[in-house]
């Protein structure tokens, strides 16, 4: 499986190389997927803008990467990008856009998270 992953303070930006996201590439994904959570990372960008298809085995995948940023003490948040009009329709037939965050750009991905990360703070601020 060919991925970059870019480590920043607030986020990590996970894109995926490969132009399929199947049962071959899925393993591989959700164990990086956890790796990065047992790490503490509580906001992960998946950018598929490389990815052209997917099965539901990519959905799986998806879907675990949402709920570990939603679980846990340190609630987080995922955002998919980049995502192509195959694998929008997938989401969509599983009705699961909106579960899920998407947006169009990473710019916009790392924008929403700042955005979360703001409304949690202030929630935080309130409750105290």
């Amino acid at each position: 499986m060919k991925f970059s992953v870019d480590k920043h303070e607030k986020y990590v930006v996970f894109k995926l190389n490969e132009d399929k996201l199947n049962s071959i590439i899925t393993p591989m994904l959700k164990s990086e997927l956890i790796l990065l959570n047992a790490e503490g990372i509580r906001n992960i960008i998946l950018d598929l803008s490389e990815i052209k298809y997917s099965d539901s085995s990519g959905l799986s995948a998806i879907l675990l990467a949402h709920r570990l940023c939603k679980g846990g003490e340190q609630e987080g948040t995922f955002v998919l990008t980049g995502i192509s009009p195959s694998v929008e329709k997938l989401i969509k037939i599983s009705q699961l856009e909106n579960v899920l965050n998407l947006v169009p750009t990473v710019d916009e991905a790392i924008d929403y998270i700042f955005m979360e990360e703001i409304e949690r703070d202030l929630k935080g601020g309130a409750e105290e």
